[in-house]
């Protein structure tokens, strides 16, 4: 196991403590500089050969100390007894280019489906969608089918001012879904950050990815591989699932000063009976909920709001400093953007200031952020008091 401290300065007088609860609330307080070649253009192989920093400890005089580990470590960092809580949801080919019936281009990124082959979908150019203008989306090579032919149309039906989106009917032949087409007409929508990658598509899903209908991964879950899972079930680690359909809620950015203003958009999300009574069983032995990524703490404490009961429907739940734990011990996860709602939820288990410490650590280690980066695991006994 490999293991290196790093510090942080945390030695904070009280007017700074005050100065830190009022950015808080704030956006300006979860900026943060990061130099460009430290964002991730391609994951690592094999998966769970990424970088672990282990935040084990809670405030400790002028310091915090994590360590650093390879993520294959997991099964020795985590107890016999733990729970952890994945996000089963499966990227789609969401991001579909064609014309309009002028021959303009146009790069539609599906979000969600409303109804039957209704999808809510952002589009560009936006302005020159209007209701009732028609779309044409062409296979892509070597992928059409006799039982749909070559090319996809549909239809603006109505703006979206929520998302400043569209709503488009698509023309599907009967008894199909645009869903099943999707590997034809669309493609798997990486981050705009992302620009020189050479990642194939299976590479942006999770191992244990099964159920269709996110338009971006839950990235904490990337690093882990199926040897790896076994050995966490062999240390008497266990595993439940929810399904949280990432959408534009969870990427969608944060523009307001005051942070405790911004509405978050609702994605769809999915606590089976099964997983809580994993939970529920888990707690009375004395065990740990660990959540694997910021899209199953939003399920689990989504679903925990009058309590943990198995839950199927939408949540625009928003955590930030202050929000009170119901669900969850701890988190792996990955780094987040600056002014980003992920970086604020995340600094709603371990404080605001301490976690812009440790990702200056992070980047002085030359630690990779985002989607393809490395991870984080924020223990317990890690977390604020």
């Amino acid at each position: 196991m490999q293991q290196q401290r790093i510090q942080a300065n945390l030695n904070l007088t009280p007017t700074q403590e005050t100065e830190n609860v009022e950015l808080d609330r704030l956006l300006a307080g979860y900026d943060y500089e990061l130099p460009s070649e430290l964002i991730a253009q391609n994951p690592v192989v094999p998966r769970d050969s990424s970088r672990l920093l282990v935040v084990n400890s809670r405030r400790t005089g002028t310091q915090t100390a994590p360590l650093h580990h390879i993520f294959r470590d997991l099964p020795e960092i985590l107890q016999s007894g733990d729970l952890l809580v994945m996000n089963n949801t499966r990227v789609i080919a969401a991001r579909m280019y064609g014309r309009k019936s002028t021959g303009a281009g146009i790069e539609v990124l599906l979000l969600e489906e409303r109804q039957d082959n209704c999808w809510l979908a952002l589009v560009k150019p936006g302005k020159r969608f209007k209701k009732g203008s028609k779309l044409v989306f062409e296979a892509k090579c070597g992928k059409n089918d006799d039982s749909f032919g070559s090319s996809l149309t549909a239809t603006v039906i109505e703006t979206d001012e929520a998302t400043n989106g569209r709503l488009l009917q698509f023309d599907v032949p009967e008894r199909m879904s645009l869903v099943q087409l999707l590997d034809v007409f669309g493609e798997v929508p990486l981050p705009p950050y992302i620009t020189a990658s050479e990642a194939l598509d299976e590479q942006y899903q999770t191992v244990y990815a099964k159920n269709p209908g996110a338009i971006a991964a839950p990235t904490a879950g990337l690093h882990f591989t199926p040897e790896l899972l076994e050995k966490l079930r062999n240390k008497g680690i266990n595993q439940a699932f929810i399904t949280l359909h990432v959408g534009v809620g969870t990427f969608r950015p944060v523009e307001v000063d005051d942070v405790t203003s911004h509405q978050m958009h609702e994605e769809w999300i999915e606590v089976p009976p099964t997983t809580v009574e994993q939970i529920r069983a888990t707690k009375a032995a004395g065990g740990r909920i660990i959540a694997v990524g910021t899209t199953a703490v939003r399920a689990l404490e989504g679903a925990a709001v009058s309590g943990l009961e198995p839950f199927c429907g939408k949540t625009n739940l928003f955590i930030y400093p202050g929000y009170q734990w119901q669900v969850v011990d701890g988190l792996i996860t990955n780094f987040h953007l600056p002014r980003s709602s992920l970086l604020m939820l995340v600094s709603a288990l371990i404080g605001r200031q301490r976690l812009l410490n440790i990702y200056q650590e992070a980047i002085a280690s030359q630690y990779r952020f985002y989607s393809f980066g490395d991870a984080m695991v924020i223990l317990p006994e890690g977390r604020e008091s």
